[in-house]
């Protein structure tokens, strides 16, 4: 029974790390999805800030807003494509942050199992144990 506590053990250490790790990788999704949405934030405003406006009679001043808007636009739907593949990792860094959780609860169960059937085993034994009486004498 105690080689199997001590096995318990080391699998809780080491579901206990695996815990941080997928908690770390979440929270770093968390972060680059974050940037990433920041990022589209900005695109969008440089977007508004190169569309064409009424006043602007140059055909070149056109035809260069019209090319910075193309390469905004692509900037753009990259960042989107980036933000949807963030949003996904967030999902699954999530799900293994549950999974590992899960899997450090049921090693905490068992451990806790374990101790109690080990005092269990501790009060039968003590239980079964012959009881000693000892014969004492008045002094004479």
């Amino acid at each position: 029974m105690e080689k199997r506590g001590k096995t318990l053990a080391r699998i809780h250490r080491v579901r206990t790390l695996q815990l941080g790790l997928t908690r770390a990788d979440e929270a770093r999704a968390h972060d680059k999805f974050t940037s990433e949405q920041t990022l589209s934030g900005r695109i969008a405003l440089l977007v508004e800030a190169v569309a064409p406006v009424h006043e602007t009679q140059v055909a070149v001043s056109l035809g260069a807003a019209a090319h910075y808007r193309e390469r905004l636009q692509k900037s753009a739907d990259a960042a989107v494509e980036r933000m949807q593949a963030a949003e996904h990792h967030v999902g699954r860094a999530a799900e293994a942050t549950r999974a590992a959780k899960r899997d450090q609860t049921a090693v905490e169960k068992l451990l806790a199992r374990a101790d109690a059937d080990a005092v269990l085993k501790a009060i039968r034994a003590m239980e079964e144990s012959p009881a000693f009486r000892k014969v004492r004498h008045d002094p004479c």
